[in-house]
């Protein structure tokens, strides 16, 4: 990988996600589409970018005119770098508060298992035909 590996992760997510392993609770409240591809991606994409960077899971609380929507997941770099790959997703004017940072839950997910599984599997098969091919 380059001197900066997120980069090369960054575009491999971007590449990945898609309607099949959007949350539930953002397809409640309308359908993923191609030109929001963020939508509803970030809990799982900051667990994958937690197995290959490190760092701290960041959580923060969305609000959109003072109602509750929800989490949104994002990552503290090892460096102390903040990375939110899929903040892009809030087009609404939507308020997220300031990271805390949670424990990552031990063993198997308690919820989206199969849709972080198939994300990271996308994302290292990305990141291996980028390395390949360097």
């Amino acid at each position: 990988m380059t001197a900066r590996p997120h980069s090369a992760i960054a575009r491999a997510l971007h590449a990945s996600w898609a309607a099949d392993i959007c949350s539930p609770d953002d397809i409640a409240r309308a359908p993923w589409t191609p030109d929001n591809p963020a939508r509803g991606q970030c809990d799982i994409t900051a667990l994958v970018v937690h197995d290959l960077l490190g760092g701290h899971l960041l959580l923060g609380e969305v609000t959109l005119d003072g109602a509750d929507h929800g989490y949104h997941w994002w990552n503290r770099l090892p460096d102390g770098t903040e990375i939110d790959l899929t903040r892009e997703q809030f087009r609404q004017g939507q308020i997220i508060t300031p990271g805390r940072a949670v424990q990552r839950p031990p063993g198997r997910l308690p919820r989206r298992h199969e849709e972080y599984e198939v994300l990271k599997g996308r994302v290292l098969a990305a990141l291996g035909a980028v390395s390949s091919g360097d």
